[in-house]
């Protein structure tokens, strides 16, 4: 098992590898503008709690950035699956279905992460200040693996790009401006909060934003993201066994 996963997520590497300049200068731009925006333009009029809005701001952009890069790296599936038609050959290889899911998510994890690290060096040198733990990673992994989840089950259930476009503008384009990332979910009227709560890039960045000034952890919302974790995994399993009618 350990085997397969290895395989499929170094074949990933190897492709990541040969373009990471390119990914990492691709991936500096949106974190770039959001800083300058709303941390230098924005936020140096506001002050949150006893911190600056830049310190209030990054966790939120890791959140976000995070759940779209993750999302993002496992969607061109869709394309393998319905115009080169080779995840049938993913399919018959011998290795296990879950070694395939989990090799791949683990990519996209990685991709998330170094995203996520170039986002840490940015805001340390705007002079956000951070106080990054062993937690605050593990919470951004968790994160990490619970979109692109999202992304491995679209891929397998949608039909065509256009579908996957619609997943962006219906479910990730409301959560990034809504969860959390840019203002207090505190602010909006209680029944869109109570909707908001629930959904788990709140509790992403809301954790982060808590580990970083230090604040109690709130182990509902770890539960709350584990629980996501597992949902995402059975329902990518199951539409990856179904690509087998």
């Amino acid at each position: 098992m350990l085997q397969d996963i290895c395989t499929v997520f170094w074949r990933d590497w190897v492709v990541l590898k040969r373009r990471l300049p390119k990914f990492i200068l691709s991936r500096m731009v949106a974190p770039m503008l959001y800083l300058v925006a709303f941390g230098w333009g924005l936020g140096r009029n506001i002050q949150v709690g006893s911190g600056s809005y830049l310190d209030f701001l990054v966790p939120g952009i890791m959140a976000l950035n995070s759940m779209n890069i993750s999302y993002n790296s496992l969607t061109p599936l869709c394309t393998e699956r319905i115009y080169h038609r080779s995840i049938g050959e993913y399919i018959i290889a011998p290795m296990r279905f879950n070694a395939f899911i989990i090799g791949k998510i683990l990519a996209a994890v990685l991709r998330g992460l170094i995203s996520s690290a170039i986002i840490m060096i940015l805001a340390l040198a705007f002079g956000a200040n951070l106080n990054i733990t062993p937690l605050f990673v593990g919470i951004l992994i968790l994160n990490c693996v619970i979109f692109a989840e999202v992304g491995f089950f679209a891929a397998m259930k949608m039909d065509s790009y256009e579908e996957l476009s619609q997943v962006n503008t219906y479910v990730l384009l409301p959560m990034s401006f809504l969860c959390g990332t840019f203002f207090s979910t505190r602010t909006l009227p209680e029944v869109l909060r109570w909707f908001i709560d629930v959904l788990p890039l709140t509790h992403t960045s809301y954790l982060l934003r808590g580990i970083s000034t230090q604040s109690p952890v709130a182990l509902e919302s770890v539960a709350v993201l584990v629980v996501y974790a597992i949902i995402g995994f059975i329902l990518g399993n199951k539409a990856f066994r179904d690509q087998l009618k």
